[in-house]
């Protein structure tokens, strides 16, 4: 692992563990966010985020991480997974550390 993954580990980790937790209280889950995988899809059988409670994580993701999610991240994206918004937030993070 290269010294910039590696200090990029962390800064993931936290985000993962992030949007698992809103993805819960969205969904209105009793469950530890630690068990959701990055492969559940956002609104299946499990989570249930739909469009509004989607715009509503994006703006606690920008509270709770102090970042900003520009709009132009959103172009010519989807979002069907965790791992979808973990790596769309990991993204911003990145960016922001330039």
């Amino acid at each position: 692992m290269s010294p910039a993954s590696a200090s990029c580990a962390p800064e993931r980790d936290r985000i993962a563990a992030t949007v698992r937790r809103l993805v819960v209280i969205e969904s209105r889950l009793s469950v530890d966010p630690a068990t959701i995988a990055e492969e559940e899809p956002l609104n299946g059988a499990l989570l249930k985020v739909n469009s509004l409670g989607f715009l509503g994580m994006l703006i606690r993701l920008e509270d709770d991480l102090g970042l900003d999610l520009p709009d132009d991240l959103f172009v010519g994206r989807s979002f069907a997974t965790v791992r979808d918004l973990i790596d769309l937030v990991a993204t911003a993070a990145a960016g922001s550390a330039r």
